[in-house]
Order: structure tokens, then sequence, then C-alpha cells
């Protein structure tokens, strides 16, 4: 298998494409492409991000061989892993667990005889991606822990790939400099591709759910927000609390940026 040391780029007229087509996931993505402020650009087929893996198929399998991907880091909690594991030859797979807490938050109110509204589950998905960078800290630390180990293409996912998983990716982002226009844009493509395990329930509206299983701006604004809001901003954050200083974040760069 190549590395990521010794694996050319795809040259310009062979771009891959972002989304990479598989049976059992729908937000399977490539993070490759992306061009910083200092106009480097994120290697192609290095990093990817998806919604959860234990729907795919033998063929799925295969594509995820050929593309060389060789470590799944999975930051669904104890209970989602167990209701969907997954085992895919070639692939080793690290839990970093961070539990979900809309859900069981949505199902309190329904309990206490509340009903949910669309501004209760945004509410909720907002605390979310708050406590994310306020209490979930140390599983980003682990993923760039790994992030910085890593030598052949690998993928993070939570169940959508699109919270937990979104701002992983927003994180790498800003880490190699990629400008938050750019985040945003990225992380708002979950809406096009993801596709929710629609079930619908007489006890909530439609519109809860979709509020639920979307992505909106101000969801990920919530992070960003809150980074802005701590001392030294986004930049310290990176460095003091993930570690992401001096050269670690030189290699970071160096790992999955183009050269110059």
């Amino acid at each position: 298998m190549q590395t990521m040391r010794d694996a050319p780029p795809p040259a310009p007229s062979e771009v891959p494409p972002r989304v990479v087509t598989l049976s059992g996931a729908t937000n399977f993505r490539d993070l490759g492409g992306y061009s910083n402020d200092d106009g480097r650009r994120l290697r192609w087929r290095r990093l990817f991000r998806s919604d959860h893996l234990g729907a795919l198929t033998a063929a799925d399998h295969a594509v995820l061989s050929k593309l060389g991907i060789a470590a799944a880091f999975d930051f669904r909690g104890v209970d989602e892993r167990a209701a969907a594991p997954y085992e895919v030859p070639g692939l080793a797979q690290h839990s970093l667990a961070i539990e979900p807490t809309v859900a069981q938050r949505m199902q309190e109110h329904i309990d206490a005889g509340r009903r949910l509204t669309v501004p209760i589950v945004e509410g909720l998905m907002r605390d979310l991606y708050r406590g994310l960078v306020e209490e979930r800290t140390h599983r980003f630390v682990e993923f760039f822990d790994h992030l910085l180990r890593a030598e052949a293409p690998l993928v993070f996912h939570c169940t959508a790939g699109k919270d937990r998983t979104g701002v992983a990716a927003a994180l790498v982002l800003l880490a190699l400099g990629v400008s938050r226009q750019t985040v945003m844009d990225d992380y708002l493509l979950s809406n096009e591709y993801f596709k929710p395990p629609w079930t619908p329930r007489a006890d909530i509206d439609p519109a809860v759910l979709r509020a639920l299983w979307g992505v909106q701006p101000d969801y990920l604004e919530a992070t960003l927000s809150t980074l802005d809001r701590t001392p030294g901003g986004v930049e310290r954050f990176l460095r003091e609390r993930l570690g992401l200083a001096g050269e670690r974040r030189l290699a970071l760069a160096a790992r999955y940026l183009l050269r110059d």
C-alpha cells in the first residue's frame, strides 16, 4: 500500500470527485483540494470524512481498499457503535467516543410531556456544538495525535458525519489555514449528500426532524463563536488546547498540504 509520503497527488486534469459513491454510506467525502490562505492546497485522497460505516457492502469495502484507506476514527458513542458495528478488511478502527446528547435531551422533553419545536431542537444543536469544544477537547487532541502519525489515507466519522465529524473537519481545515468561508462551505455539503434514516413519528413534527438531521450555518457558528470568545481565539485554542504549536503545526501542514 502506498503511504502518504510516496503516493503522488492526482494531476490537475485528474482531480478526483469530492464525494466517494458508496452503497452503504451517503456522506463519504474527501477533504482534498481546498486552498488555504497561503495558496497551498490540501492533498487529495488523504483525509476523508463520512457518516457511519456500519452498512457498507463488500463492494464498498473494495472501494476503500482501492483508495488505500487504512484507518477509521470513530466519534460515535458506545451504544451507537454497538448498534452499527463494522469490520472492513485492512481497516484499523480507533474509537474516539463522544456520547450523543441531543437525542437524549429531546426524549427528556417528550417524557416530560413538553412538545418539541424547531427552536428547541435548534437550541439543543447549538448547545452540542458549543459543548464539543468546551467539554470534549481531549477527543480532538487524540484525533490530531493520530493525524500526525498516520502514514496512509484515513477516514473519520460519527453516525451522520455532520456534527461531531463536522467540528473535527472544521478544526482540521482551520489548523491547515483554510478560510472560514471554505470551512463553512464544506460543512454545509452534508445537506446535499447525507441521506438520513428518515423515520416519521406521530409525536414529532417533520420540521423538527429536519432540524435534527440537517446542518445549519448557526450550528457550526456556535462552535466558532465559542472559540472566538476564548482568550486568544481560534489560534490560541489550536496551539494550547489542541497542542498544535510550533513543530507539530508545521508537521501537520507538511503531511496534509501539497508543497509550494
